[in-house]
């Protein structure tokens, strides 16, 4: 009782000295542009690089692609682990991590987009560069993303540097799909394949899905850099029985898995299951606009009606488009609902970011006497999500093979396209809808929120 009004003071006081400019934002903003570049190329086109550039099987390319997520999946904490453990320096303890990996980022990245002049060995080739591709660019995020919790103690205020984060990241995800979409829309149609696939009538679910996921991993929100060693397994065993963050890592680990089958088999299904082969990188370009510009929206949204309420408006809102895409698939359609889709593209990007502060704040009041556990609550959210999507891009490649896929042809069996409609039209929002319903229980409302701030616990730095 004798603590709570020197608690408030404490949070006045701290609240006004750590107030943030909008130009502290943007530099905050800016540095994380630049990984979504290239992650959004990686997200979209990977995978039928590997098939139909590579020329790698159905199989050894859903080995690399879910090696390669499994791998950049542990990785996350055991990052996180060590930059909690890292010394000051000059440049103090998170810049030396983000300047030291960013060469060797550059140089993985060139080496996983390039053809080696043999064939035995490329499965090889691919796996051992998308794996270090995805270690070196989670030794880069790990730091970056634990700037979160020290920007400042005013949750309203991180939430607006995330906000600001968010639109930086969604620019650079538009600018990476601009340009390699435009070099893979010009590579079909240089190729002798001309003639569009069009197996059936139905869409599936193409429109904001497909990006949601490459959105949703752009969030590699991943440790938070803390200067107390603690016992690693110690701290795993108290935030894996805090039942908010089960709820929320459980919630969007579903709605991860419907983003990652969807965004990674568009391209694929525009090429073999539609007559969309020309349109694929317009219509994502359309959403990726619609969500940039519409996440100051949701960042009102969630300030006037709540973090829960945003999320399932935000989330749901993609479903009765994406259904009436099913049900007319015409182009003029497809961009209409592409423009609707970047609505919940924005919402799914930004409200797990926001949220899981106040699941860390939470925890910080249920556990007073425990410090310095904030690395292993981001690092393995991200370790689950990562996990979860790596399975369903195999499973979902491994579909493709059983269906027939033919490596290099223009056209491929009816079993193909329809295992690609199922792929992103009915899995997708089967487990949208799960991770929704789990969600319902999440317990942080928006007044257990604003109690939670009340006390102003401050993060230790």
């Amino acid at each position: 009782m004798f603590l709570k009004p020197a608690l408030c003071s404490l949070c006045s006081q701290t609240h006004l000295e750590q107030k943030l400019s909008v130009c502290s934002k943007l530099c905050f903003a800016i540095g994380g542009a630049p990984n979504q570049v290239a992650g959004s190329a990686t997200a979209f086109f990977l995978q039928i690089y590997l098939l139909d550039v590579a020329q790698i099987n159905p199989f050894q390319a859903s080995m690399v692609l879910f090696i390669g997520k499994a791998w950049g999946a542990v990785s996350d904490p055991i990052v996180g682990f060590f930059v909690t453990k890292s010394r000051w320096t000059k440049i103090g303890r998170l810049m030396p991590w983000m300047v030291g990996c960013t060469p060797f980022v550059v140089v993985s990245y060139f080496y996983l987009w390039f053809v080696p002049p043999f064939t035995n060995g490329r499965f090889i080739w691919y796996l051992g560069f998308y794996c270090l591709y995805q270690t070196l660019i989670t030794c880069f995020h790990v730091p970056y993303s634990a700037l979160t919790m020290f920007l400042s103690t005013d949750q309203r205020e991180r939430d607006s540097a995330t906000a600001y984060r968010m639109t930086m990241e969604v620019l650079g995800t538009l600018i990476g799909a601009a340009i390699q979409g435009q070099i893979v829309a010009s590579a079909h149609t240089l190729k002798h394949c001309h003639h569009h696939n069009v197996s059936s009538g139905h869409l599936g679910n193409s429109s904001g899905a497909e990006v949601i996921r490459s959105l949703a991993l752009s969030q590699d929100f991943l440790s938070h850099a803390v200067q107390k060693p603690i016992p690693f397994h110690e701290g795993f065993v108290l935030v894996m029985k805090h039942g908010p963050y089960l709820i929320l890592t459980a919630a969007f680990l579903f709605i991860s898995v419907a983003i990652q089958l969807v965004q990674s088999n568009f391209v694929l299904f525009c090429t073999y299951a539609v007559d969309l082969r020309d349109h694929f990188q317009n219509i994502v370009l359309t959403i990726l606009m619609s969500a940039a510009v519409s996440i100051p929206f949701w960042q009102w949204f969630l300030q006037r009606f709540g973090k829960k309420t945003a999320a399932f408006c935000g989330i749901t809102w993609i479903m009765p488009f994406t259904v009436m895409l099913v049900f007319i698939p015409n182009l003029v359609v497809a961009y209409v609902v592409a423009v609707s889709s970047g609505l919940s593209v924005a919402a799914s990007l930004l409200l797990p970011w926001s949220m899981l502060p106040d699941v860390v704040d939470d925890f910080r009041l249920a556990n007073p006497n425990s410090k310095g556990h904030e690395a292993i609550f981001y690092s393995f959210y991200v370790f689950f999500t990562k996990f979860a999507a790596g399975i369903s891009l195999g499973v979902s490649t491994l579909c493709l093979e059983f269906a027939g896929y033919d490596t290099g042809a223009c056209r491929q069996p009816h079993a193909v396209a329809y295992t690609l409609k199922l792929l992103i039209g009915a899995a997708p929002v089967a487990f949208i809808i799960t991770g929704l319903m789990i969600l319902l229980l999440y317990p942080i409302s928006e007044d257990v929120r604003r109690q939670n701030k009340l006390l102003c616990l401050k993060p230790e730095i």
